[in-house]
């Protein structure tokens, strides 16, 4: 389970971020100040903030400088600007995405989720993924099955990347095109069909039993399940 700590002084934002992300597993740390914020991220591990810009005291730019003087955390600034310049000048102090108010479920997890796959190799890229034998590894994009190689595009491998972080998970075709190809993406469902398809032909070919994993759930999108 990865933690996210939440920085935002208004408690109702923090209870909104909270009740959209805990059902996609994360463990949510609520903090309504940036100096509170600060002084728990000196002290424990998280894997993600996302931090209010507007915030009475030390505003989020601040806060972003000061956590970058010591943490390497992936940072989301939260705000109800959207003007350019404030998102140019947030990414350039360290943050690493920029997502304005309002803003919906779907699009706050696919952020998230985006930025843990962007920096999320430095949790991982020393890790193989493995099932039953299939065995993918982040840093050199090598997929093999009983160590026989199987050749998958960039995306078909994105996809399986995701799968196998989050087995059980059931992901929308949106949420696997917002996280996959990104948000500006101009593509359709089918594409994810597509890509699916080919992916289950390149494993069944290698007589990996993908079928009994690489599940479509009628009417949401796919799963990885890991019942036999």
């Amino acid at each position: 389970m990865k933690t996210v700590l939440l920085i935002d002084d208004e408690e109702r934002m923090l209870n909104l971020l909270s009740l959209y992300l805990s059902p996609h597993g994360y463990k949510c740390i609520k903090k309504v100040s940036a100096e509170d914020g600060i002084i728990y991220l000196e002290n424990e591990k998280v894997d993600l903030v996302i931090l209010d810009v507007m915030m009475p005291g030390m505003d989020g730019w601040t806060t972003c400088k000061k956590m970058r003087e010591f943490s390497d955390v992936p940072i989301i600034m939260l705000t109800a600007r959207g003007d350019k310049a404030d998102i140019v000048r947030g990414l350039k102090i360290g943050a690493d995405d920029y997502l304005s108010k309002p803003f919906n479920e779907q699009e706050l997890v696919a952020r998230i989720d985006a930025v843990i796959r962007r920096t999320g190799r430095q949790f991982h890229k020393d890790k193989l993924l493995s099932f039953n034998h299939l065995t993918l590894n982040p840093t050199t994009f090598e997929v093999k099955y009983l160590n026989k190689g199987i050749t998958l595009t960039p995306k078909e491998f994105a996809l399986l990347e995701l799968f196998l972080l989050y087995p059980n998970k059931v992901f929308s075709r949106d949420h696997l095109l917002t996280t996959v190809w990104g948000l500006s993406a101009e593509t359709e469902d089918r594409t994810i069909d597509s890509h699916i398809r080919n992916i289950r032909e390149k494993l069944r070919n290698r007589a990996f039993p993908v079928d009994l994993h690489l599940k479509t759930v009628w009417g949401i999108g796919y799963k990885w399940s890991t019942e036999e």
